[in-house]
Protein backbone atom coordinates (compact mmCIF):
# COMPACT_ATOMS: atom_id res chain seq x y z
CA UNK A 1 0.00 0.00 0.00
CA UNK A 2 1.40 3.45 -0.83
CA UNK A 3 1.04 6.81 0.63
CA UNK A 4 1.80 10.46 -0.92
CA UNK A 5 3.65 13.09 1.24
CA UNK A 6 5.72 16.07 0.64
CA UNK A 7 7.91 18.09 2.52
CA UNK A 8 7.10 21.95 2.24
CA UNK A 9 10.59 22.45 0.21
CA UNK A 10 11.89 23.91 -2.89
CA UNK A 11 15.15 24.15 -4.61
CA UNK A 12 17.25 26.93 -4.50
CA UNK A 13 15.26 30.26 -4.51
CA UNK A 14 12.19 29.37 -6.64
CA UNK A 15 8.95 29.42 -5.31
CA UNK A 16 7.96 25.67 -5.19
CA UNK A 17 5.24 24.11 -7.11
CA UNK A 18 4.16 21.50 -4.20
CA UNK A 19 2.45 18.34 -5.52
CA UNK A 20 1.31 15.24 -4.23
CA UNK A 21 1.05 12.39 -7.34
CA UNK A 22 -2.36 9.88 -7.38
CA UNK A 23 -1.44 7.22 -4.85
CA UNK A 24 -3.92 6.49 -1.98
CA UNK A 25 -3.97 6.16 1.43
CA UNK A 26 -5.28 3.66 3.70
CA UNK A 27 -5.68 3.49 7.42
CA UNK A 28 -3.05 1.50 8.99
CA UNK A 29 -4.10 -1.80 9.54
CA UNK A 30 -4.24 -3.69 13.31
CA UNK A 31 -0.52 -4.17 14.32
CA UNK A 32 0.06 -7.66 14.28
CA UNK A 33 0.67 -9.54 17.61
CA UNK A 34 1.99 -13.12 18.81
CA UNK A 35 -0.81 -13.40 21.09
CA UNK A 36 -3.98 -14.85 19.63
CA UNK A 37 -6.74 -11.95 19.87
CA UNK A 38 -9.41 -11.42 22.87
CA UNK A 39 -13.43 -13.23 21.87
CA UNK A 40 -14.76 -9.40 22.44
CA UNK A 41 -12.42 -6.68 20.52
CA UNK A 42 -14.21 -4.09 23.30
CA UNK A 43 -12.01 -0.65 23.95
CA UNK A 44 -13.55 1.47 26.59
CA UNK A 45 -10.91 5.20 27.00
CA UNK A 46 -10.48 7.15 29.72
CA UNK A 47 -10.83 10.91 28.59
CA UNK A 48 -9.98 13.72 30.51
CA UNK A 49 -11.47 16.49 28.68
CA UNK A 50 -14.86 15.68 28.34
CA UNK A 51 -16.86 15.52 24.36
CA UNK A 52 -18.88 18.00 24.72
CA UNK A 53 -19.99 18.04 21.10
CA UNK A 54 -19.21 16.21 17.91
CA UNK A 55 -19.63 19.14 15.22
CA UNK A 56 -16.21 19.59 14.19
CA UNK A 57 -16.51 22.64 12.43
CA UNK A 58 -18.01 25.42 15.13
CA UNK A 59 -17.01 26.30 18.48
CA UNK A 60 -15.37 23.14 19.03
CA UNK A 61 -13.49 22.82 16.60
CA UNK A 62 -10.15 22.76 18.19
CA UNK A 63 -11.56 21.91 21.55
CA UNK A 64 -9.69 18.61 22.54
CA UNK A 65 -12.61 15.84 23.23
CA UNK A 66 -14.33 17.29 20.05
CA UNK A 67 -10.92 16.95 18.28
CA UNK A 68 -10.97 13.07 19.91
CA UNK A 69 -13.91 12.26 18.68
CA UNK A 70 -13.30 14.19 15.16
CA UNK A 71 -10.67 11.84 14.01
CA UNK A 72 -12.26 8.69 15.11
CA UNK A 73 -16.00 9.57 12.91
CA UNK A 74 -14.55 11.90 10.33
CA UNK A 75 -12.46 12.25 7.45
CA UNK A 76 -10.01 15.25 6.62
CA UNK A 77 -8.06 15.84 3.47
CA UNK A 78 -5.09 15.46 4.62
CA UNK A 79 -3.12 15.30 7.62
CA UNK A 80 0.45 15.33 9.14
CA UNK A 81 3.09 13.24 9.50
CA UNK A 82 5.76 15.70 10.66
CA UNK A 83 7.07 19.12 10.12
CA UNK A 84 6.32 20.04 6.76
CA UNK A 85 5.55 16.17 5.66
CA UNK A 86 1.73 15.64 4.92
CA UNK A 87 -0.54 12.49 3.72
CA UNK A 88 -3.32 12.13 2.10
CA UNK A 89 -6.64 10.89 3.05
CA UNK A 90 -9.62 12.51 1.53
CA UNK A 91 -6.92 13.85 -1.40
CA UNK A 92 -4.94 11.61 -3.17
CA UNK A 93 -3.02 14.54 -4.79
CA UNK A 94 -2.41 18.35 -4.42
CA UNK A 95 -0.27 21.19 -5.51
CA UNK A 96 -0.09 24.72 -5.51
CA UNK A 97 0.51 27.15 -8.55
CA UNK A 98 3.71 29.05 -8.99
CA UNK A 99 3.03 31.81 -6.48
CA UNK A 100 1.23 29.48 -3.74
CA UNK A 101 -2.03 31.87 -4.08
CA UNK A 102 -4.38 29.09 -5.66
CA UNK A 103 -4.26 25.26 -3.91
CA UNK A 104 -6.09 22.28 -6.05
CA UNK A 105 -6.62 19.19 -4.57
CA UNK A 106 -7.84 15.73 -6.39
CA UNK A 107 -10.45 14.07 -4.43
CA UNK A 108 -9.86 10.04 -4.39
CA UNK A 109 -13.21 8.71 -6.54
CA UNK A 110 -13.25 5.58 -3.40
CA UNK A 111 -14.74 7.30 -0.45
CA UNK A 112 -17.98 7.15 0.54
CA UNK A 113 -19.62 8.11 3.81
CA UNK A 114 -21.43 5.68 6.53
CA UNK A 115 -24.74 6.33 4.84
CA UNK A 116 -23.36 4.90 1.31
CA UNK A 117 -23.28 8.71 -0.38
CA UNK A 118 -20.28 9.36 -2.50
CA UNK A 119 -17.64 11.85 -0.68
CA UNK A 120 -17.55 14.75 -3.22
CA UNK A 121 -16.12 18.12 -3.83
CA UNK A 122 -19.15 19.81 -3.25
CA UNK A 123 -18.77 18.32 0.38
CA UNK A 124 -15.64 19.75 1.04
CA UNK A 125 -16.84 23.15 -0.45
CA UNK A 126 -20.41 23.10 1.91
CA UNK A 127 -17.85 21.45 4.80
CA UNK A 128 -15.46 24.74 4.17
CA UNK A 129 -17.44 27.45 3.76
CA UNK A 130 -19.65 26.24 7.13
CA UNK A 131 -16.04 26.76 9.08
CA UNK A 132 -15.90 30.19 7.25
CA UNK A 133 -19.45 30.79 8.42
CA UNK A 134 -19.46 29.24 12.33
CA UNK A 135 -16.29 31.43 13.26
CA UNK A 136 -15.00 29.13 15.10
CA UNK A 137 -11.13 28.78 16.08
CA UNK A 138 -10.32 26.70 13.44
CA UNK A 139 -11.72 29.45 10.82
CA UNK A 140 -9.19 32.08 12.46
CA UNK A 141 -6.72 30.37 9.76
CA UNK A 142 -8.61 31.35 6.76
CA UNK A 143 -9.67 34.42 6.69
CA UNK A 144 -11.15 35.88 3.32
CA UNK A 145 -10.47 32.36 1.65
CA UNK A 146 -12.70 31.16 -1.12
CA UNK A 147 -13.33 28.00 -1.71
CA UNK A 148 -15.01 26.25 -4.94
CA UNK A 149 -15.59 23.14 -6.52
CA UNK A 150 -14.59 22.97 -10.53
CA UNK A 151 -16.36 19.26 -10.41
CA UNK A 152 -16.82 16.78 -8.19
CA UNK A 153 -13.08 15.48 -7.72
CA UNK A 154 -11.82 18.88 -7.69
CA UNK A 155 -11.55 21.27 -5.00
CA UNK A 156 -9.83 24.93 -5.09
CA UNK A 157 -8.66 26.55 -2.23
CA UNK A 158 -7.76 30.52 -2.89
CA UNK A 159 -6.42 32.65 -0.06
CA UNK A 160 -6.46 36.39 -0.26
CA UNK A 161 -2.91 36.44 -0.63
CA UNK A 162 -0.12 33.41 -0.70
CA UNK A 163 -0.34 31.09 1.59
CA UNK A 164 2.31 28.26 1.64
CA UNK A 165 1.42 26.99 4.91
CA UNK A 166 -1.94 26.06 4.01
CA UNK A 167 -1.12 21.75 4.17
CA UNK A 168 0.03 22.61 8.05
CA UNK A 169 -3.58 24.34 8.50
CA UNK A 170 -5.82 21.95 6.77
CA UNK A 171 -5.03 19.41 8.98
CA UNK A 172 -7.56 19.61 11.27
CA UNK A 173 -10.07 20.36 8.48
CA UNK A 174 -13.01 17.88 8.66
CA UNK A 175 -15.27 16.89 6.19
CA UNK A 176 -19.13 16.10 6.35
CA UNK A 177 -22.31 16.09 3.72
CA UNK A 178 -23.12 18.94 2.40
CA UNK A 179 -26.36 20.48 3.97
CA UNK A 180 -25.43 19.27 7.24
CA UNK A 181 -26.71 21.73 10.37
CA UNK A 182 -26.37 22.20 14.11
CA UNK A 183 -28.94 19.22 14.41
CA UNK A 184 -27.14 16.80 12.49
CA UNK A 185 -24.71 16.09 14.99
CA UNK A 186 -26.85 14.35 17.02
CA UNK A 187 -26.28 11.50 14.57
CA UNK A 188 -23.48 12.33 12.92
CA UNK A 189 -22.16 10.82 9.55
CA UNK A 190 -18.70 10.94 8.67
CA UNK A 191 -16.40 9.15 6.31
CA UNK A 192 -13.90 7.58 9.41
CA UNK A 193 -13.32 4.72 11.01
CA UNK A 194 -16.31 4.66 13.39
CA UNK A 195 -19.46 5.78 13.27
CA UNK A 196 -22.00 6.77 16.38
CA UNK A 197 -23.75 4.25 18.47
CA UNK A 198 -24.78 6.18 21.30
CA UNK A 199 -24.04 9.95 22.66
CA UNK A 200 -24.31 11.44 26.09
CA UNK A 201 -22.41 14.89 25.62
CA UNK A 202 -19.92 15.52 28.55
CA UNK A 203 -20.20 11.89 29.28
CA UNK A 204 -19.59 8.65 26.94
CA UNK A 205 -19.44 8.36 23.23
CA UNK A 206 -19.65 5.01 22.04
CA UNK A 207 -18.76 4.32 18.28
CA UNK A 208 -18.97 0.77 16.14
CA UNK A 209 -16.96 0.14 13.38
CA UNK A 210 -17.71 2.10 9.91
CA UNK A 211 -18.94 -1.06 7.38
CA UNK A 212 -17.79 1.82 4.59
CA UNK A 213 -14.89 2.66 5.63
CA UNK A 214 -12.26 3.70 2.75
CA UNK A 215 -9.89 2.39 4.80
CA UNK A 216 -8.89 -1.47 6.61
CA UNK A 217 -12.29 -1.49 8.95
CA UNK A 218 -11.21 -1.54 12.73
CA UNK A 219 -10.61 -5.10 14.04
CA UNK A 220 -12.46 -3.80 17.31
CA UNK A 221 -16.21 -4.18 17.66
CA UNK A 222 -17.06 -1.27 19.98
CA UNK A 223 -14.87 1.41 21.30
CA UNK A 224 -16.38 4.08 24.02
CA UNK A 225 -14.72 7.10 25.00
CA UNK A 226 -15.63 7.77 28.71
CA UNK A 227 -15.11 11.00 30.31
CA UNK A 228 -13.54 10.69 33.64
CA UNK A 229 -12.46 14.04 34.60
CA UNK A 230 -11.20 13.00 38.39
CA UNK A 231 -7.48 12.04 38.27
CA UNK A 232 -8.13 8.89 41.44
CA UNK A 233 -11.17 7.67 39.35
CA UNK A 234 -9.20 7.37 35.96
CA UNK A 235 -6.07 5.57 37.66
CA UNK A 236 -8.47 3.21 39.81
CA UNK A 237 -10.57 2.08 36.55
CA UNK A 238 -7.43 1.58 34.49
CA UNK A 239 -5.48 -0.52 37.39
CA UNK A 240 -9.24 -2.82 37.34
CA UNK A 241 -9.41 -2.93 33.78
CA UNK A 242 -12.41 -0.98 33.44
CA UNK A 243 -10.44 1.13 31.39
CA UNK A 244 -8.10 -0.05 29.03
CA UNK A 245 -6.19 3.37 28.02
CA UNK A 246 -5.86 6.97 29.47
CA UNK A 247 -3.35 10.10 29.36
CA UNK A 248 -3.04 13.58 30.62
CA UNK A 249 -1.83 11.74 33.76
CA UNK A 250 0.42 13.84 36.30
CA UNK A 251 4.15 13.28 37.14
CA UNK A 252 3.38 12.49 40.36
CA UNK A 253 1.88 9.35 39.42
CA UNK A 254 3.94 7.81 36.51
CA UNK A 255 6.65 6.30 38.55
CA UNK A 256 4.02 4.25 40.57
CA UNK A 257 2.13 3.56 36.88
CA UNK A 258 5.38 2.52 35.75
CA UNK A 259 5.62 -0.55 38.43
CA UNK A 260 2.86 -2.15 37.08
CA UNK A 261 3.30 -4.52 35.21
CA UNK A 262 -0.29 -4.87 33.55
CA UNK A 263 0.26 -1.39 32.30
CA UNK A 264 2.31 0.23 29.67
CA UNK A 265 3.72 3.96 30.19
CA UNK A 266 5.08 6.05 27.38
CA UNK A 267 5.68 9.53 27.29
CA UNK A 268 4.80 11.82 23.78
CA UNK A 269 6.19 15.12 22.96
CA UNK A 270 3.54 17.56 21.88
CA UNK A 271 3.65 20.16 19.19
CA UNK A 272 2.44 22.75 22.48
CA UNK A 273 3.54 24.92 24.70
CA UNK A 274 2.44 26.02 28.05
CA UNK A 275 1.05 29.22 27.36
CA UNK A 276 0.28 31.98 30.14
CA UNK A 277 -0.70 35.11 27.83
CA UNK A 278 -0.53 38.50 29.65
CA UNK A 279 -3.64 40.73 28.31
CA UNK A 280 -2.24 43.86 26.55
CA UNK A 281 -5.06 45.89 26.63
CA UNK A 282 -5.20 45.74 30.45
CA UNK A 283 -3.73 49.30 31.91
CA UNK A 284 -1.55 47.71 34.51
CA UNK A 285 0.17 45.36 31.69
CA UNK A 286 0.20 47.63 28.66
CA UNK A 287 3.82 48.32 29.21
CA UNK A 288 6.43 45.37 27.69
CA UNK A 289 8.35 46.32 30.74
CA UNK A 290 6.13 44.99 33.43
CA UNK A 291 5.37 42.19 31.36
CA UNK A 292 9.17 41.05 31.06
CA UNK A 293 9.43 41.64 35.15
CA UNK A 294 6.75 39.38 36.34
CA UNK A 295 8.04 36.92 34.08
CA UNK A 296 11.10 37.32 35.85
CA UNK A 297 9.59 37.32 38.97
CA UNK A 298 8.71 33.52 38.71
CA UNK A 299 11.10 30.67 39.56
CA UNK A 300 9.98 28.73 36.19
CA UNK A 301 12.70 26.32 36.43
CA UNK A 302 12.18 24.97 39.95
CA UNK A 303 8.34 25.13 39.29
CA UNK A 304 8.89 22.53 36.15
CA UNK A 305 11.16 20.66 37.91
CA UNK A 306 9.19 20.17 41.28
CA UNK A 307 5.29 19.46 39.25
CA UNK A 308 6.30 18.45 35.87
CA UNK A 309 9.91 16.06 36.23
CA UNK A 310 8.13 13.55 33.98
CA UNK A 311 6.52 15.75 30.89
CA UNK A 312 7.90 19.23 31.38
CA UNK A 313 10.82 21.34 30.05
CA UNK A 314 11.78 23.97 30.28
CA UNK A 315 10.62 26.63 27.04
CA UNK A 316 12.98 28.79 25.04
CA UNK A 317 9.80 29.46 22.35
CA UNK A 318 6.55 30.19 21.78
CA UNK A 319 6.56 27.47 19.34
CA UNK A 320 7.82 23.52 20.42
CA UNK A 321 11.49 22.39 18.97
CA UNK A 322 9.03 19.30 16.69
CA UNK A 323 7.35 22.57 14.71
CA UNK A 324 8.22 24.65 11.71
CA UNK A 325 9.64 27.53 12.65
CA UNK A 326 10.81 26.52 16.42
CA UNK A 327 13.87 29.43 17.31
CA UNK A 328 15.47 29.33 20.41
CA UNK A 329 15.59 32.24 22.44
CA UNK A 330 17.12 33.25 25.88
CA UNK A 331 15.69 32.10 28.61
CA UNK A 332 14.43 34.49 31.35
CA UNK A 333 16.39 34.60 34.44
CA UNK A 334 14.40 34.46 37.44
CA UNK A 335 15.49 37.82 39.37
CA UNK A 336 12.50 38.72 42.30
CA UNK A 337 15.08 41.77 42.90
CA UNK A 338 15.14 43.12 39.69
CA UNK A 339 11.79 41.94 39.07
CA UNK A 340 10.62 44.16 41.33
CA UNK A 341 12.65 47.12 41.13
CA UNK A 342 11.54 47.25 37.37
CA UNK A 343 8.00 47.30 38.35
CA UNK A 344 9.19 49.88 40.68
CA UNK A 345 10.52 52.30 38.03
CA UNK A 346 8.07 51.22 35.40
CA UNK A 347 5.35 52.68 38.36
CA UNK A 348 3.12 49.66 38.69
CA UNK A 349 0.74 49.94 41.00
CA UNK A 350 0.60 47.45 42.91
CA UNK A 351 -3.12 47.73 44.56
CA UNK A 352 -4.18 46.28 41.10
CA UNK A 353 -5.56 42.64 41.33
CA UNK A 354 -4.48 40.60 38.23
CA UNK A 355 -7.19 37.94 37.11
CA UNK A 356 -5.19 34.66 36.66
CA UNK A 357 -7.66 32.32 34.88
CA UNK A 358 -7.38 28.48 33.93
CA UNK A 359 -10.22 25.59 32.85
CA UNK A 360 -8.30 22.59 33.31
CA UNK A 361 -7.50 20.92 36.38
CA UNK A 362 -3.77 20.07 35.38
CA UNK A 363 -3.41 23.88 35.43
CA UNK A 364 -4.42 24.22 39.40
CA UNK A 365 -1.03 23.89 41.12
CA UNK A 366 1.35 25.49 38.48
CA UNK A 367 -1.27 28.82 38.41
CA UNK A 368 -0.96 28.71 42.53
CA UNK A 369 3.13 28.15 42.58
CA UNK A 370 3.27 31.55 39.57
CA UNK A 371 0.47 33.30 41.97
CA UNK A 372 2.39 33.05 44.62
CA UNK A 373 5.80 33.82 43.43
CA UNK A 374 4.30 37.13 42.16
CA UNK A 375 2.83 37.86 45.87
CA UNK A 376 6.61 37.34 46.82
CA UNK A 377 7.37 40.73 44.71
CA UNK A 378 3.75 42.75 46.20
CA UNK A 379 2.03 41.82 42.93
CA UNK A 380 -1.30 40.40 43.70
CA UNK A 381 -3.54 37.68 41.99
CA UNK A 382 -6.74 36.57 41.95
CA UNK A 383 -6.63 32.94 40.75
CA UNK A 384 -9.75 32.33 38.81
CA UNK A 385 -11.24 28.69 38.30
CA UNK A 386 -14.15 28.48 35.19
CA UNK A 387 -15.42 26.05 33.73
CA UNK A 388 -14.56 25.44 29.98
CA UNK A 389 -17.73 26.74 28.84
CA UNK A 390 -17.12 30.52 30.67
CA UNK A 391 -13.25 30.07 30.39
CA UNK A 392 -13.67 30.23 26.35
CA UNK A 393 -16.49 33.16 26.46
CA UNK A 394 -14.06 35.06 28.95
CA UNK A 395 -11.19 34.39 26.51
CA UNK A 396 -12.57 35.65 23.30
CA UNK A 397 -13.50 38.61 25.48
CA UNK A 398 -10.00 39.60 27.17
CA UNK A 399 -11.94 39.25 30.35
CA UNK A 400 -8.83 38.42 32.45
CA UNK A 401 -5.15 39.55 32.68
CA UNK A 402 -3.08 36.19 32.85
CA UNK A 403 -4.41 32.92 31.15
CA UNK A 404 -3.14 30.13 30.87
CA UNK A 405 -3.90 27.32 28.28
CA UNK A 406 -1.49 24.08 26.67
CA UNK A 407 -1.21 25.88 23.15
CA UNK A 408 -0.04 23.99 20.19
CA UNK A 409 0.72 23.81 16.31
CA UNK A 410 -1.29 22.08 14.59
CA UNK A 411 0.44 20.71 11.06
CA UNK A 412 3.19 21.32 13.70
CA UNK A 413 3.62 24.50 11.16
CA UNK A 414 4.18 27.93 13.48
CA UNK A 415 1.56 29.21 10.71
CA UNK A 416 -1.09 27.71 12.60
CA UNK A 417 0.10 29.33 15.99
CA UNK A 418 1.70 32.54 15.65
CA UNK A 419 -0.14 33.37 12.23
CA UNK A 420 -3.53 32.96 13.93
CA UNK A 421 -3.02 34.04 17.34
CA UNK A 422 -0.64 37.10 17.37
CA UNK A 423 -1.79 39.27 14.76
CA UNK A 424 -4.04 42.28 15.45
CA UNK A 425 -6.72 41.13 13.82
CA UNK A 426 -7.10 38.18 15.85
CA UNK A 427 -6.46 39.65 19.14
CA UNK A 428 -6.19 36.66 21.42
CA UNK A 429 -4.37 38.96 24.19
CA UNK A 430 -5.12 42.47 23.51
CA UNK A 431 -1.39 43.09 22.16
CA UNK A 432 -0.86 44.45 18.71
CA UNK A 433 2.39 45.15 16.63
CA UNK A 434 1.91 45.76 12.76
CA UNK A 435 5.86 44.96 12.36
CA UNK A 436 5.20 41.76 13.92
CA UNK A 437 2.30 41.61 11.68
CA UNK A 438 4.67 42.08 8.13
CA UNK A 439 6.96 39.21 9.33
CA UNK A 440 4.07 36.28 9.87
CA UNK A 441 2.34 37.43 6.66
CA UNK A 442 5.67 37.31 4.92
CA UNK A 443 6.22 33.96 6.34
CA UNK A 444 2.84 32.47 5.22
CA UNK A 445 3.31 33.96 1.79
CA UNK A 446 6.51 32.11 0.70
CA UNK A 447 7.51 28.14 0.09
CA UNK A 448 10.94 28.35 0.80
CA UNK A 449 11.31 26.44 4.11
CA UNK A 450 15.03 28.33 5.15
CA UNK A 451 13.11 31.91 4.39
CA UNK A 452 10.06 31.06 6.27
CA UNK A 453 11.90 29.89 9.17
CA UNK A 454 13.89 33.28 9.31
CA UNK A 455 11.29 35.00 9.34
CA UNK A 456 9.28 33.18 11.69
CA UNK A 457 12.88 33.38 14.28
CA UNK A 458 12.20 37.28 13.63
CA UNK A 459 9.11 36.78 14.61
CA UNK A 460 9.24 34.77 17.79
CA UNK A 461 12.05 37.36 18.85
CA UNK A 462 9.61 40.23 19.17
CA UNK A 463 6.97 37.82 20.94
CA UNK A 464 9.77 36.59 23.42
CA UNK A 465 11.21 39.71 23.68
CA UNK A 466 7.73 41.84 24.32
CA UNK A 467 6.56 39.43 26.72
CA UNK A 468 3.37 38.78 25.21
CA UNK A 469 3.18 36.24 27.61
CA UNK A 470 5.08 34.11 30.00
CA UNK A 471 6.23 30.36 27.76
CA UNK A 472 7.52 28.27 30.82
CA UNK A 473 7.04 25.09 29.33
CA UNK A 474 7.42 22.29 26.67
CA UNK A 475 5.02 19.54 28.16
CA UNK A 476 5.18 15.85 27.08
CA UNK A 477 1.94 13.57 27.63
CA UNK A 478 1.99 10.82 29.75
CA UNK A 479 0.06 7.77 28.19
CA UNK A 480 -1.03 4.56 29.82
CA UNK A 481 -2.60 1.72 28.64
CA UNK A 482 -3.31 -1.86 29.35
CA UNK A 483 -0.60 -4.72 27.99
CA UNK A 484 -3.48 -6.55 26.22
CA UNK A 485 -4.28 -3.23 24.10
CA UNK A 486 -1.88 -4.22 20.80
CA UNK A 487 -0.91 -1.10 18.31
CA UNK A 488 -2.08 1.75 20.38
CA UNK A 489 0.39 4.75 19.10
CA UNK A 490 0.67 8.14 21.39
CA UNK A 491 -0.74 11.15 19.55
CA UNK A 492 1.30 14.66 19.30
CA UNK A 493 -1.84 16.08 19.04
CA UNK A 494 -4.14 13.90 21.55
CA UNK A 495 -6.28 12.51 18.67
CA UNK A 496 -5.37 8.85 19.08
CA UNK A 497 -6.04 6.84 16.17
CA UNK A 498 -7.75 3.94 17.39
CA UNK A 499 -8.53 1.99 13.99
CA UNK A 500 -5.81 0.34 13.93
CA UNK A 501 -6.09 -1.26 17.78
CA UNK A 502 -6.84 -4.87 18.28
CA UNK A 503 -6.94 -6.72 22.24
CA UNK A 504 -4.91 -9.23 22.67
CA UNK A 505 -6.07 -12.68 24.93
CA UNK A 506 -4.53 -13.02 27.98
Amino acid sequence: MHSTRTALSVVGAAIAVLALAGCTTTATPPAESEAPLAEEQELVVGVQFPIEGLDPHGALSQDGGTGLAAESIYSNLIKTTGAGEFEGELAESWEANEDASEWTFTLRDDIVFSDETPVTSEDVVASFERVLALAGPLAGNFKDYTVAAPDERTVVFTPPASDAALLGKLVNFSVTPAGVDESSFAEPVGSGPFIVEEFVPGSSLQLVPNPNYWGEVPTLESLELRTIPELAARITALQTGEIQAAWGMPDDQVTMLREDSELVVETEPTAAVLTMWMNSSTPALADAEVRRAIWQAVDFETIVASLFPETGTIADSPVAPNVLGYAPQELVEFDPDAAKAALDEAGFDYSTVLRFQYSQPQFAEVTKAVASDLAEIGVQVEVLEKEQAVFLEDLLALNWDINIQQIGSAGFDAATNLGRLYTCAANRMGYCNPELDELLAEAGSISDVEEREALYADAIEIIWGDAVGMFPMFPETAYVWRSDVQGFVPAPDGRVDFSGITIAAE
